[in-house]
């Protein structure tokens, strides 16, 4: 057995090692990078020279971390305390109300190609989650920690399965292009990506009613939980009373 030719394997391990024991993640790509460039011969300056020409060659990384410290200036300045007062003032509204409306929003965007028009680090974070986070508040008062951690997931996921499949119907999503000309380097030449992106719909539909459903269910289920968790903490202080 050559053990040469399984070098190039060795930054896989390092990273299912790594998100096993939950290290950050970007570390651990990184490490994982170096080590495989090394492994297979690579010197330190070709890997750094590597690791800088693919990172200036992303533009979607470069624009992400410009906005990040724009994102965190605003948190400083009270983005996400605003968006919670704003939100408060709106009668009608609900957790499950806000999300369900950030979803169809997300979807439509993402089947027209926006995709830059939401996202967790610019949308998620500093206004979706303090917006449900603030109508509850108002509604229910104090909160367990539990309850805004699963609040906050709910946010996250509304973002990651309205792009997921919005994406997939935009006609010139890379996905979409790949699997044309995959499929017509492979004979199937009368596949376009209208057709591939048609054919998107009708999961997209599905993903986007199932989800209303659930988050549908989500304001009844906060309201159980608030009830339960004031329900324990009276039951704490009558203890030690």
């Amino acid at each position: 057995m050559d053990i040469q030719l399984y070098l190039p394997l060795i930054g896989i391990p390092i990273i299912v090692l790594g998100f096993a024991f939950r290290f950050n993640p970007l570390m651990v790509v990184t490490l994982a990078g170096l080590v495989t460039g090394l492994a297979v011969g690579l010197d330190f300056g070709t890997l750094l020279e590597t690791f800088g020409e693919k990172f200036l060659n992303s533009r979607q990384l470069s624009s992400s971390i410009l906005i990040l410290p724009i994102i965190g200036l605003l948190e400083h300045y009270g983005l996400r305390e605003r968006a919670q007062e704003w939100v408060s003032g709106i009668r009608s509204a609900t957790t499950g109300r806000i999300l369900m409306l950030y979803f169809v929003v997300r979807e439509l965007t993402a089947m027209l190609g926006l995709l830059s028009l939401g996202g967790q680090a610019q949308t998620v974070r500093p206004l979706l989650v303090p917006m449900a986070e603030g109508v509850a508040q108002n509604a229910y008062g104090d909160l367990p920690p539990e309850l805004r951690d699963r609040i906050a997931a709910h946010a996250a996921a509304c973002d990651n399965i309205a792009l997921f499949f919005g994406e997939d119907v935009f006609i010139a999503f890379g996905a979409v292009l790949l699997m044309t000309t995959f499929l017509k380097e492979n004979g199937v030449g009368q596949i376009e990506p209208l057709t591939v992106g048609l054919w998107g719909l009708p999961t997209a539909i599905a993903a986007l009613l199932i989800h209303l459903v659930r988050l549908s269910r989500l304001d009844a289920k906060i309201a159980t939980e608030v009830q339960a968790w004031r329900l324990a903490q009276q039951a704490i202080v009558k203890a030690s009373a």
